[in-house]
């Protein structure tokens, strides 16, 4: 069970993030979230964390974002992956790299099931083929605490190796897994004590129960 932490804005949140077991630690980029980071800010963390170990995917998250500058900022700041997060069309994926960006989709449905066939990139040992958020708002990219719909990310997980995300919390992120069974967790409000901080305690919590669910289905 893959466990992303989303929205790390401080070296120390994302040391209690890898020390609780996170597979991957997600940067914003979006100038309107309460967990953006500025590129340089992004540098800094991710060279810091790196450093200090233990191993882990960096992922920066893009709402809108031109393909030549996510593939910039990934360089600067020394990402692993792009997590497109906006209204991006498919030819995104294609020009930001193989194998170096995958989609979040917001909506549930028929309309989950054709954005699914349209975004879905070929996976990797550290990279879903799509993430299914929360439908949400206009001008809303996730981070919203708001719940994604369960029974369309389970029909999705049976036929692509899902990302899931959307309120989760420590408190139902066993449910989720055992209903849904997909390939990975991403939580960002749900482990935070405040908008753009993590609390640790909660953060070992998700990731002991998402790994605890999984393991008794494995």
């Amino acid at each position: 069970m893959i466990v992303k932490i989303c929205g790390v804005t401080v070296v120390e949140d994302g040391i209690a993030a890898l020390e609780a077991g996170a597979d991957m630690l997600g940067f914003n980029f979006y100038p309107h979230s309460p967990r953006f980071v500025s590129p340089e800010a992004c540098r800094t963390l991710v060279s810091a964390l790196l450093a200090h170990g233990p191993p882990f995917v960096a992922v920066g998250v893009f709402v809108d974002c031109a393909p030549g500058e996510v593939r910039r900022l990934m360089q600067q700041c020394g990402l692993h992956l792009a997590q497109l997060s906006g209204d991006e069309p498919p030819a995104d994926l294609c020009e930001i790299g193989p194998g170096r960006a995958f989609k979040a989709i917001h909506c549930s449905g028929a309309l989950a099931a054709e954005s699914a066939r349209q975004y879905a990139v070929t996976p990797g040992e550290t990279r879903p083929a799509l993430l299914l958020d929360a439908a949400a708002g206009p001008g809303q990219y996730g981070g919203t605490g708001l719940s994604a719909d369960w029974r369309v990310a389970a029909g999705l997980a049976i036929d692509y190796p899902l990302l899931l995300a959307g309120g989760l919390r420590p408190d139902n992120v066993a449910d989720a897994v055992r209903t849904v069974r997909p390939w990975g967790v991403d939580v960002a409000s749900g482990v935070e004590s405040r908008p753009g901080r993590k609390d640790p305690a909660r953060m070992r919590a998700f990731i002991e129960a998402a790994r605890s669910a999984a393991a008794s289905h494995a």
